[in-house]
């Protein structure tokens, strides 16, 4: 029989479809392979030699006078860096003007790269431009909240091949975060601690559903997980925000991360993905309540209409047999 199951933190419920679910080895088998990308593009933007094809770059980490990460405003950005935040209430409308930050965080030379394959130093250097850009923003008065993401594969919304990740600062907090944000709230008021580090206690003291720990992280399946293979990477010291991370913990999550990109990518053949840095807004980076985490969600299945028109969702695998799978591919 299906078992319903509600994610306390996000407070979606899930059809765990027991009777239609797929093995986890199914989900990566493909009648089409995807296509191997060559190393260099020469009409591609963020290739070595086009630099001037981007705006000017906001940072970057070099090595031996060659580039290794940039960071570049989005030439096609959602928010406008010129103007004031303005906020305006006409009966029922409400409108914010649409200033704020996009850049885009180019990860690599390599245009035929992907994050998986990148060794841990080359991820720790991503995750430095992540911090260094987040501390930036945050400091622009008009910026409520950032949010570092990455989309991989067209199934994920990504337009462009060469491996990149993006940052939006927007001139208000989104909605879902300050739904998150109540939930946690209030769970801290009722039961006197963090609903976050209680789940990662528990995924910690269970196991059945860890892919990977670490001295500083674990990577689990939720056990209200959206969709096959969704996976949260959790720190293990309560912070609120991503820009408290400390050195030892940047490098301790690069190796976590490409551990788990990497199983992913032998798993289900490369899969189109999305992840993102869930943070508390900047004012709020000291509560206790709330706590950072990095989600993974590999697009192996499509929202349909029961989705949209319910807000619940259907998983047609098990998290703990998709988190035993995981576990036993080893990676480098």
């Amino acid at each position: 029989m299906p078992e319903i199951r509600q994610n306390l933190i996000t407070r979606q419920w899930v059809i765990i479809a027991t009777e239609r679910a797929r093995r986890p080895e199914d989900f990566g088998k493909r009648e089409e392979k995807k296509v191997v990308l060559p190393s260099y593009v020469p009409t591609c933007p963020f290739c070595p030699g086009n630099e001037h094809k981007t705006p000017a770059e906001t940072f970057r980490i070099s090595r031996n006078g060659d580039w290794q990460v940039r960071v570049v405003p989005n030439k096609f950005a959602a928010l406008s860096g010129v103007g004031a935040r303005v906020r305006s209430t006409i009966g029922t409308k409400r409108t914010v003007t649409g200033v704020g930050v996009h850049e885009v965080i180019i990860e690599t030379p390599d245009h035929g790269m992907t994050t998986a394959l990148l060794s841990d130093a080359e991820v720790v250097q991503i995750l430095e431009a992540y911090k260094q850009r987040y501390d930036s923003v945050i400091r622009d008065e008009r910026v409520e909240q950032v949010t570092l993401f990455k989309n991989h594969g067209a199934a994920a919304g990504t337009s462009l091949e060469h491996p990149h990740s993006q940052l939006i600062g927007t001139p208000l907090t989104p909605s879902q975060v300050r739904d998150r944000m109540e939930v946690a709230l209030r769970y801290y008021d009722e039961e006197g601690e963090c609903i976050f580090c209680r789940t990662l206690h528990e995924e910690m003291d269970e196991g059945t559903r860890i892919v990977v720990e670490s001295e500083h992280f674990a990577a689990f399946t939720p056990f209200a997980a959206l969709s096959p293979f969704h996976i949260w990477i959790f720190p293990k010291r309560h912070a609120a925000s991503f820009a408290l991370i400390q050195e030892n913990e940047k490098h301790d999550l690069a190796r976590v991360l490409r551990q788990v990109l990497r199983k992913l990518y032998d798993a289900l053949d490369n899969p189109d993905y999305n992840y993102t840095i869930r943070n508390a807004p900047y004012d709020a980076e000291s509560v206790k309540y709330y706590h950072w985490y990095l989600s993974i969600v590999p697009r192996v299945t499509q929202i349909a209409g029961f989705e949209l028109g319910s807000g619940m969702f259907i998983n047609t695998a098990l998290p703990e047999d998709t988190a035993e799978y995981l576990r036993r591919i080893e990676v480098p």
